[in-house]
């Protein structure tokens, strides 16, 4: 770095050890302040700007509701009709006997069942139907500092910590503070940000539960 005039004239009246020492004393006040801005940043950067919780989240109870996959049975009480196992297609849809195609995905098993049984009202003596899941795998995506980053199946009521924990845990540079759970909501994607490490270190939580489609991605740590 080039030194000003002034400095100049002030270091021809020291002696040799005395200018280098003042040298080093000001190498080392630009090193601290370049370290105290570095780390200034690093600190901002790791700062989690707090979001809002996503509405109407799903809890252990919640309603299943049917989607694309979904392998559904349908049992008929007239035995004109047999009995029909399908997978939804990605449309939603089903191909039922003298109905044709219905829509099931979004609906409950109940109310879906409850439709069925109105459809055929008029198609067979005995309009009574049941419907069954056979199959209702859901399914997360877990990506960003994770140790097996991928898809995370579940069939049961699932927390963000569970699935977090199935893709092995967070990375050495994985923050479990710097959880974010996005989900499509209304046809917009919606984030909400979760710290995991009260959960971890064994504090009483509330439990935050996934939804299938959801994708959980884990933030860098910068400590």
């Amino acid at each position: 770095m080039t030194q000003s005039r002034k400095d100049v004239c002030e270091d021809r009246g020291l002696t040799g050890t005395e200018v280098v020492r003042r040298k080093i004393c000001g190498a080392r006040a630009v090193f601290c302040v370049r370290a105290f801005l570095v780390l200034a940043a690093l600190t901002c950067g790791g700062c989690q700007t707090p979001t809002q919780a996503l509405p109407n989240p799903p809890g252990p109870k919640t309603a299943v509701r049917l989607a694309p996959g979904d392998t559904i049975k349908v049992s008929y009480a007239d035995e004109s009709v047999p009995d029909q196992t399908q997978k939804i297609r990605r449309d939603g849809k089903v191909s039922l006997p003298l109905i044709g195609e219905v829509t099931a995905a979004g609906k409950r098993t109940i109310d879906f069942q409850h439709e069925l049984v109105s459809r055929y009202e008029g198609q067979l003596e005995n309009s009574e139907v049941l419907v069954t899941l056979e199959n209702g795998t859901a399914a997360v995506t877990v990506s960003g500092f994770a140790n097996k980053p991928g898809l995370v199946a579940f069939d049961r009521p699932t927390t963000v910590y569970q699935a977090v924990m199935q893709a092995g845990g967070a990375s050495d540079y994985g923050s479990v503070s710097n959880i974010h759970l996005t989900r499509i909501i209304n046809g917009e994607q919606r984030t909400e940000t979760i710290n995991l490490r009260p959960t971890i270190r064994g504090h009483p939580t509330k439990p935050k539960y996934v939804q299938d489609g959801d994708v959980i991605y884990i933030g860098r740590s910068w400590f």
